[in-house]
């Protein structure tokens, strides 16, 4: 089995990478904060987030917050395997590399 096996092409993108950063670590963020976190634009993050979504690793709500539409974004327990399976396949190339 080849050592890069677990890594997830999902994953291979900056913004993708990052939505799911700051996911794994919060339990929601809403696209204002991904926004501003990972300096993005609204096409750009709308497209990541949407790919993320269609496979399954994010789910989306969305809500009005006074009369402002608001979506937010949290991870899906499959999401959640996945990037760590990603995490921990990276984390095995850098320790087999020392």
């Amino acid at each position: 089995m080849s050592i890069i096996n677990n890594i997830n092409k999902l994953f291979d993108h900056r913004i993708r990478l990052g939505i799911m950063s700051i996911l794994m670590v919060n339990e929601y963020a809403d696209f204002n904060k991904l926004k501003e976190l990972l300096d993005a634009t609204d096409g750009n993050l709308a497209s990541h987030t949407k790919a993320l979504e269609k496979a399954e690793y994010i789910k989306v709500e969305k809500q009005f917050i006074g009369r402002k539409p608001n979506t937010r974004y949290s991870t899906t327990k499959l999401g959640r395997a996945e990037f760590k399976k990603h995490i921990d396949a990276l984390e095995a190339i850098i320790n087999k590399q020392k």
